[in-house]
């Protein structure tokens, strides 16, 4: 080969841009068997379990995903032939934040109210998120009307006030819509024991002309478990990597330059998410 040659082929490999955060997800998560979408909730919907969450370098999961498929009894949820799929998500709250200040006050009793659209398939589901007891995580949800995904309407705001009940001491009649999350997603699964690891990427948070955008390079795990620390919390530890103070919500609103505190949340911004402005999400789902 000539030294132009050389050239040339060395100026078109600088041009080729690397594997976005998304590519290498879905290249690492192609590696496992696959798990349909019903067996994956017959054997391990986890409306009730123990959240860890973490912020790492997606080099992180692939040396995870590595580890995993090792012990041949994890999967990856697989629908058609696609493993990451997008999600809309849009949080209600009241004027004065009373969920968002219930989670900045840690306290016992607080809750999460979305609509989800799933965007792959177009349905959509209200969930109820509460912390109980000891830590855990409950889920309750209903189908919701895909159009009214920006709104509760009467049905669901009967659901979201017989679900929080009184010792939730949430004016259901009050939320509107605060903040709109948007992300793509892979989930895995154990086939041997009640676990779950979703992974997403391309987080944006926030509303109207603000937002948050996890960096590029980043994901964010979430292993979910019924009783102890899972592998996957195990195999984290060993990478030196330690659960975050993240939740999508409060990013979110932490973003939107309110009047008011984000101390949990400001460490988890600065590190990992840059702030931006504009009519639009900061990166295109």
């Amino acid at each position: 080969m000539s030294a132009l040659a050389r050239d040339e082929a060395f100026d078109d490999e600088q041009h080729v841009a690397a594997p976005t955060a998304r590519e290498r997800v879905v290249a690492a998560v192609s590696t496992l068997p696959s798990v349909d979408l019903r067996s994956l909730e017959s054997g391990a919907a986890l409306l009730t379990r123990v959240d860890r969450k973490y912020v790492v370098p997606v080099a992180t999961f692939e040396d995870v995903v590595a580890e995993l498929r090792q012990r041949d009894d994890w999967a990856a949820l697989d629908i058609a032939g696609r493993r990451l799929f997008g999600y809309e998500s849009t949080y209600f709250d009241t004027a004065d934040l009373a969920t968002y200040r219930a989670h900045l006050q840690r306290r016992r009793q607080r809750y999460k109210v979305r609509v989800r659209r799933y965007v792959d398939s177009g349905q959509c589901m209200l969930e109820v998120k509460r912390k109980g007891m000891r830590g855990l995580t409950v889920k309750e949800r209903q189908p919701h009307d895909l159009f009214q995904r920006v709104e509760l309407g009467e049905t669901g705001r009967r659901f979201v006030s017989e679900t929080v009940g009184e010792v939730g001491r949430l004016p259901v009649g009050e939320l509107r819509p605060v903040v709109t999350t948007t992300n793509r997603r892979a989930t895995l699964t154990s086939l041997a024991s009640r676990a779950r690891l979703t992974v997403d990427t391309d987080l944006v948070c926030g509303w109207d002309d603000r937002h948050a955008a996890l960096r590029p390079g980043f994901v964010v795990l979430e292993s979910k478990v019924e009783g102890h620390a899972a592998v996957v919390d195990r195999l984290l530890r060993s990478r030196g990597e330690r659960p975050v103070v993240i939740s999508k919500y409060c990013v979110g609103v932490a973003s939107l330059g309110l009047d008011v505190p984000s101390n949990p949340w400001r460490r988890t911004l600065r590190s990992f998410f840059d702030t931006c402005a504009g009519p639009s999400p900061c990166r295109s789902h």
